[in-house]
C-alpha cells in the first residue's frame, strides 16, 4: 500500500514529464513557426516565419525592422512543383516589412526565404527555406476534445510506466485509462481533426505515412499488449513500462512530421515536357 505523499510524488513526476514532452513537441513540430534574429543596421532583428497557416486567404509573413534603409526581399514557389523561385519586393508598413504567401488548398506547401538588404548587404535569415503548409479549419467542438484527451492519454500512460517502475498495485487501472482516452483521442477525433484539416480521415499505413497516424496506431497496440498481459497477470510489469516507453519514443518524433501534402509534381507536367 503506497503512502499519500509517495502517490502525490509520483503524480507530480508524470505531470512534469507529460508537461515537458509537450513543450518538447511544440520546440520542435514541423509546423510552429521558425524564429530567430540576425544583426543587420546596428540592431538585433527578431523573427517569426510561419510554417502553418489556415485556408481562407493569404498568410502573411511580417518582419519588424525599424530602419527605413532596410528592404526585404520575399522569394517563394509551390512545394514539390515544377515551379521556377518567384521573387517580389516586401512591402513597408510603419517598422514592419511584410509579404503574402500564396493561399494553396488543404494541404498545399509553399516553401519560401526572406533576405533583408541594407548599404549594399543582403542578410538571408534562413539558410534552407521554410516551409509553409496550408490546413483547413478544424472546429474547436472536435480539436479541444481530441487535445484534451491525447493529453490525459499521455499523461496516465507515463503514470503507468511509473507505476509499473516502483512496483505499484494500480498499473491496471492507469493503462485502462490511458487506452480510453487514446482511442477516443486518437483513433475517434484523430481521424475527424485529419479529415477536416486536410481532407482524409486516414494517411498512415497503409495508406501513407503520416507519422502522426502511424504513431498513434503503433502507441495503441502497445498499450492493448500491456493491458491484456495485466489482465492475464496483475503484476506483470514489463509490458506496461514497455507501453510508456514506446509513448516517450512517440511524443520524442515531432508532431506532424511526414503529414499530409500535395505532390503537385505528379499533378502537373513540365513545361520541357510539353514543349517536346
Amino acid at each position: 500500500m503506497k503512502s499519500k505523499s509517495k502517490n502525490r510524488g509520483l503524480w507530480v513526476l508524470a505531470i512534469v514529464l507529460t508537461f515537458a514532452f509537450i513543450i518538447y513537441q511544440r520546440a520542435t513540430g514541423p509546423t510552429y513557426p521558425h524564429k530567430g534574429s540576425v544583426e543587420i543596421a546596428g540592431q538585433t532583428v527578431d523573427y517569426e516565419l510561419l510554417r502553418s497557416y489556415e485556408v481562407g486567404k493569404n498568410a502573411t509573413v511580417e518582419i519588424d525592422v525599424p530602419g527605413k534603409d532596410v528592404s526585404g526581399v520575399f522569394t517563394y514557389k509551390r512545394y514539390k512543383s515544377y515551379d521556377e523561385w518567384t521573387s517580389v519586393e516586401m512591402k513597408r508598413d510603419g517598422k514592419t516589412l511584410k509579404a503574402e504567401i500564396p493561399m494553396q488548398p488543404s494541404a498545399g506547401k509553399v516553401e519560401y526565404f526572406v533576405e533583408l538588404k541594407y548599404a549594399g548587404k543582403t542578410i538571408s535569415l534562413t539558410e534552407d527555406p521554410v516551409v509553409l503548409r496550408y490546413k483547413g479549419v478544424v472546429p474547436k467542438p472536435v480539436l479541444v476534445p481530441h487535445i484534451f484527451f491525447m493529453f490525459i492519454s499521455m499523461l496516465f500512460g507515463l503514470r503507468a510506466g511509473i507505476e509499473a517502475l516502483f512496483k505499484g498495485d494500480d498499473s491496471k487501472y492507469y493503462v485502462g485509462v490511458t487506452l480510453i482516452c487514446l482511442f477516443i483521442g486518437g483513433i475517434i477525433l484523430g481521424p475527424i481533426v485529419q479529415k477536416f484539416a486536410f481532407g482524409e480521415y486516414w494517411t498512415g499505413w497503409p495508406y501513407g505515412t503520416d507519422l502522426t497516424d502511424n504513431k498513434t496506431a503503433i502507441t495503441l497496440i502497445f498499450w492493448l499488449i500491456a493491458f491484456y498481459m495485466l489482465m492475464r497477470n496483475k503484476i506483470h510489469r514489463i509490458m506496461v513500462i514497455v507501453g510508456a516507453v514506446v509513448m516517450i519514443a512517440v511524443y520524442i518524433i515531432p508532431h506532424s512530421a511526414r503529414g499530409s501534402e500535395i505532390d503537385y509534381t505528379k499533378t502537373e507536367t513540365p513545361q520541357t515536357e510539353i514543349a517536346e
